[in-house]
Parts: structure tokens; sequence; C-alpha cells
């Protein structure tokens, strides 16, 4: 994880918060759409990768979270809907 200085040089909340928006990884970001209670398929996704004790938590980019998902995540029925949260989480930025 990336450690920040906050320091004097971000001189508004604004732009605090877009730094630390940008430091969020995928999974921090999947974590945001759990419902346990949900049956929609993107808090689904979430709540499996939640309890996926070997989710890549660390990783940011598309191509290695995939081929992991791709090898693993046999709870995950569709790889439309990581591409559907992937897009989400390009656009949270």
């Amino acid at each position: 994880m990336v450690k920040v200085s906050l320091s004097s040089k971000f001189c508004c909340p604004a732009k605090v918060k877009r730094v630390i928006k940008m430091l969020k990884t995928f999974y921090q970001y999947l974590m945001t759409k759990r419902n346990p209670g949900s049956s929609d398929p993107i808090a689904e996704f979430a709540n499996n990768a939640f309890y996926d004790q070997s989710f890549p938590k660390q990783l940011e980019d598309f191509e290695s979270i995939s081929k992991y998902l791709e090898e693993n995540a046999e709870y995950l029925p569709s790889m439309t809907i990581f591409d559907e949260v992937w897009k989400q989480y390009q656009e949270s930025e």
C-alpha cells in the first residue's frame, strides 16, 4: 500500500479526497458494493470476494485481477460482472 503524506501542498479537502480515492484498490472499491441481503450480481460478487481469502486485495491492474478471477473465482458466474464493476471503478477515480 502506498503511503501519502497529506501535507500543506493539499490546500483543500476536495484535493485530499481525490488523492485518497485514487489510492483505493479494486478490492477496496468492490467492498463498497457489498450488500449481504441483495441478489444483485455485483453485490453477490462483492459478498463472495469478501469471503475469498485468496482474492488479490492489493492488485490494481485489470489483467492480473481478471486472470485470478478466471482461474479461481467459481463464485463469479460471468466475467461481464467483473467488467462492469471494473468500469465503475475506473470512473470513480
